[in-house]
């Protein structure tokens, strides 16, 4: 069920991304071209996160309300929290789950982008050709 919240909330980010991207500025553009193989994901995370935490949690909480998951969450997580040495965990489960869904969005993004950065064959189009392959010349000359 955390997985399948996780899943239903983030149907929600392309308008976010979208928007992201019609509000870059110039220097944003230069400095995910020439910046390292997770730039334009460090972009996207900066500037999307607290819209897609308020776009999510409410999706998430329905989710996760309708299999009754967050019933003893905050029971459990707190006493575990109370255990000396242990990395604590947020007793909120809709927060919990809404970090997680993000989280998990952008390692899949960093991943991709570092694809489409490193090997040639995954840039797919002729823009992203047209636009890497001239951002690994730039880089070249440095």
């Amino acid at each position: 069920s955390l997985n399948r919240a996780a899943e239903n909330a983030s149907k929600e980010a392309t308008t976010i991304f979208l928007n992201a991207l019609k509000q870059m500025s110039f220097q944003d553009v230069t400095q995910i071209l020439l910046g390292p193989d997770t730039a334009a994901t460090g972009y996207f995370k900066r500037v999307t996160t607290s819209q897609l935490k308020a776009k999510f949690e409410p999706i998430v909480a329905n989710s996760l309300g309708k299999v009754g998951a967050t019933r003893y969450w905050s029971d459990v997580m707190t006493k575990y929290n109370s255990i000396p040495l242990m990395k604590p965990i947020n007793p909120d489960l809709n927060d919990y789950v809404t970090q997680q869904a993000i989280n998990g969005l952008f390692v899949m993004i960093a991943g991709k982008e570092k694809q489409i950065r490193q090997n040639i064959s995954a840039r797919t189009t002729p823009l992203l050709q047209k636009v890497f392959g001239y951002a690994a010349q730039q880089k070249g000359k440095g």
